[in-house]
């Protein structure tokens, strides 16, 4: 709420009070802050968990180091949850609806993985949630982010055009005068960048335009539950989901400043969203937080995530993706997520039609790469044939992660 004290302040002339609106204060005092909450509170949070019993659940896979895992606090996340939501309640515009959908997500999906850990706990094994329950929780959070961009009258955009200036070699980007709501996003590879969900449903005639906004709601549902799973699956390594997203993080916080600026928009030839630069500082919050878990999940970790996290993790990096209107280059910048699941679905699908045979040594992919490909398992493939440390695999991870990101900003300048 300091913001709002300090909109006060300014209205009354105190030195100083306009600090408060620069987003790149509030975003690194968010972010300062989150990391501040995670390493001394997430202390002594570990330190309950720990007393209260909460300790992981570990089944034998026959991977080195595995076992003393066991016993390890879990359900962390309510760590970087809380390292989250309170810098955004402090300094963030609430009245922003960008803001609003991002802290809506953040509880939606922290409560539904809280639901999650608390039933595997109780009934001690890997049993939670029944998989159908987390897919209509991750869908009814698609449906809200989706209508609500539909639908809120706040939620606008202005296109961005090309001009060619005469007698010059060089194109000069201009917007519309307007405010305009489209079904829009921004798709790599492609002049422009623009890419209308209506040209989908171009043989509806004057309904087109809901057709459109139809089909992207879909795409949100699919991308909030693609992305939300994958992150679960990828939290399988002590810091390999925190890092990941960590990364992701940064990418998608410098895309909303850019987004939201219109300057900076011009020079990407992307479109401008007004109001959006607001979610710089959420993900400040973000970056902060899982930094300061990472104090403590990195090898060897003392404390685990668990779906609190993972879950959370996955969604909040899906809408957010969404509001920027970047959710099609999710595929590239979360590609470590999508790969994960992948593996799960190649795996599940190619046991059931050989009986019993597999692609891989094991699944998600992480478990692959810790097992020695000696034969013992019958998998297609073998390679490596030694078991790769747990934190080389984590860091490999991460460097792949950041090409990632760099590849994902280098579309938008490829056409």
């Amino acid at each position: 709420m300091l913001y709002y004290l300090f909109e006060y302040l300014r209205e009354i002339d105190v030195p100083g009070a306009r600090l408060m609106d620069y987003i790149t204060f509030r975003s690194g005092a968010a972010m300062i802050m989150a990391l501040f909450i995670a390493m001394v509170f997430g202390r002594k949070i570990i330190a309950r968990l720990q007393l209260m019993q909460i300790g992981e659940i570990v089944r034998d896979l026959g991977i080195e180091g595995q076992m003393s895992k066991k016993g390890t606090p879990t359900m962390g996340g309510v760590i970087i949850i809380l390292a989250i939501l309170v810098p955004c309640l402090l300094l963030g515009n609430l009245s922003n609806v960008y803001m609003q959908l991002m802290v809506v997500a953040t509880l939606w999906l922290g409560i539904l993985g809280f639901l999650d850990d608390y039933l595997k706990l109780k009934r001690h094994n890997k049993d939670g949630i029944k998989g159908v329950f987390k897919i209509i929780g991750q869908v009814g959070l698609g449906l809200i982010v989706g209508l609500t961009m539909w639908l809120s009258p706040k939620i606008v955009m202005q296109e961005n055009a090309e001009i060619s200036v005469p007698d010059a070699s060089e194109t000069v980007i201009t917007y519309s005068d307007q405010y305009v709501k489209a079904s829009q996003t921004t798709i790599p590879f492609v002049k422009n960048n623009n890419f209308d969900y209506a040209s989908l449903t171009g043989w509806l005639g004057d309904n087109a335009q809901t057709g459109g906004w139809i089909a992207f709601v879909l795409v949100t549902i699919f991308v909030v539950a693609a992305t939300s799973n994958g992150a679960n699956l990828t939290d399988g390594l002590d810091g390999l989901c925190t890092g990941t997203s960590a990364i992701i993080g940064v990418a998608l916080a410098i895309m909303a400043y850019l987004g939201g600026h219109i300057g900076y928009s011009a020079y990407l030839n992307i479109m401008y969203i007004p109001d959006s630069a607001e979610l710089v500082v959420f993900m400040s919050a973000f970056i902060g937080a899982l930094i300061g878990f990472l104090w403590y999940n990195a090898y060897p970790a003392q404390v685990f995530m668990g779906d609190t996290g993972s879950l959370t993790i996955g969604g909040i990096i899906a809408v957010f993706a969404i509001l920027i209107r970047k959710e099609l280059l999710v595929p590239i910048l979360c590609a470590i997520f999508f790969v994960e699941d992948l593996s799960v679905i190649i795996q599940t699908t190619y046991f059931r039609f050989t009986r019993g045979k597999r692609v891989f040594k094991m699944t998600p992919l992480h478990h692959h790469f810790q097992h020695p490909g000696n034969g013992s398992i019958n998998a297609l493939i073998q390679a490596p044939r030694m078991a790769v440390p747990e934190s080389k695999i984590v860091t490999r991870f991460w460097i792949i992660g950041i090409l990632l990101a760099i590849v994902t900003f280098v579309t938008l300048k490829i056409r």
